[in-house]
């Protein structure tokens, strides 16, 4: 009888949580084999190459962080300004997606393909933003602006390390949020 083997999806998944935790050049064939306990001649059978799983990683990226978010919230419903918050708690809040999401674009920085990538990425949320808050916001330069804040709160709020005086981080972006949703 011969051995099992390891699936395709826990290259991708390893590798998708090396690239969290260590960046795009810490995903290597023979570490993810390490990690996952097997010899690397396995890989060989899925993939030609690490490219070819830098692009499974990526795939599974874009499909989790847009189709399957968008899909969610449409069939969770709720009003768009519920919608928008949806959108972001499943996004920027996930103990998953979010640490890939910021690796992603660490990544991006250096290699144009992945900036491609994210942009199309990008493209797709903001414009579920400018959908949801065109509902409740009649002027279109006022849309994009709100669209562009409201992405630019929830990526940037991880990397700012300012204090906030007596309110706490979650106050001061609730209340950011208010602002933007009309709320």
């Amino acid at each position: 009888m011969g051995t099992a083997r390891t699936p395709r999806d826990r290259w991708v998944e390893e590798g998708l949580r090396v690239l969290a935790t260590g960046g795009v050049d810490a995903v290597r064939v023979e570490a993810l084999a390490k990690r996952l306990g097997v010899t690397k001649g396995g890989f060989y059978g899925y993939f030609d190459d690490r490219g070819a799983l830098l692009d499974a990683m990526l795939d599974t990226w874009e499909r989790e962080s847009t189709d399957e978010v968008l899909d969610r919230i449409e069939r969770e419903g709720g009003d768009p300004k519920q919608k928008i918050h949806r959108a972001g708690v499943l996004t920027f809040s996930s103990d998953r997606l979010l640490p890939i999401d910021l690796a992603v674009r660490d990544w991006a920085r250096r290699d144009e393909a992945v900036a491609d990538r994210l942009r199309r990425v990008d493209n797709r949320r903001m414009d579920l933003l400018r959908e949801m808050i065109g509902t409740f916001c009649d002027d279109p330069d006022e849309v994009e602006a709100r669209s562009m804040l409201a992405f630019c709160v929830a990526i940037g709020a991880h990397f700012l390390a300012a204090d906030h005086g007596d309110r706490s981080r979650d106050q001061v972006l609730g209340r950011a949020a208010d602002l933007l949703l009309n709320r």
